[in-house]
């Protein structure tokens, strides 16, 4: 499974995961956070997920799971020659990073997962209902519907392949998320969760962050978009990774 990865520059990459929808250079170039780490003296590792971006697009649903797109990420980290890196996920971005410290606890050093909380949105909202909004267009979803957002995006975004993205969503969402792994004394890595105050999609993070033993940071009015590019984010984030803050 090819995946395209971009290596920024510095000691000690953090491996940032994107969420759905999206690649890694829109998710963390774009909204400053490769800046950040190098400016705390971090280098980056940022792949495009399966299905996403640059890399490889199966149209099976059965070729995404957490646990297959985790893989994925321990075939990067071979790649770049890392044997054990701190990583920071981001919405489905989150679940997977929290796949692979499940189930490669000795590749996560540490772990900060954002915009996430204990509900499986694709499943939630109807696995149906977000493959129409993916294929015919966001108005297929209720205007309340926090994926409506997201979805709505597709429309703009350049070389986005819908049926890859509906087989991603159909995939993740037969498969439990994977918290209950993490669900124990002594958890692989300390993990810090943060959530916007106002992010539907991270509906039950206090649960969340009690099953994993984690920090909880609550950033105050930013929703689930917002929350990505929040200063605050950063300086949470940071500190817990042991690079000091600048921004």
């Amino acid at each position: 499974m090819h995946l395209h990865v971009e290596r920024h520059p510095g000691p000690d990459p953090v491996l940032l995961v994107h969420g759905f929808a999206t690649t890694g250079a829109l998710t963390w170039e774009a909204t400053g956070w490769v800046a950040a780490l190098a400016e705390a003296g971090r280098g980056a590792v940022v792949p495009d997920l399966r299905g996403h971006g640059a890399s490889a697009s199966p149209h099976e649903p059965a070729l995404y799971s957490p646990d297959q797109l985790a893989a994925d990420l321990i075939a990067v980290l071979d790649e770049q020659g890392l044997q054990r890196v701190d990583v920071i996920g981001y919405s489905m971005g989150s679940w997977v990073a929290l796949a692979l410290a499940g189930s490669a606890p000795e590749r996560v050093r540490r772990l900060v997962v954002g915009g996430i909380g204990t509900v499986e949105q694709f499943g939630h909202w109807g696995v149906e209902a977000v493959q129409r909004a993916i294929l015919d267009g966001a108005d297929a979803l209720p205007a309340d519907n926090p994926l409506a957002p997201l979805l709505s995006s597709l429309r703009e975004a350049p070389g986005v392949d819908r049926e890859a993205l509906a087989a991603c969503a159909a995939g993740m969402a037969r498969h439990p998320l994977p918290l209950p792994s993490l669900e124990r004394p002594g958890a692989p890595a300390p993990v810090l969760v943060v959530v916007g105050e106002v992010d539907p999609v991270a509906q039950g993070a206090d649960e969340a962050a009690r099953l994993l033993g984690a920090e909880l940071v609550v950033l105050p009015r930013r929703n689930h978009i917002t929350t990505l590019s929040a200063r605050g984010f950063k300086q949470a984030a940071l500190p817990f990774l042991g690079a000091s803050v600048s921004v």
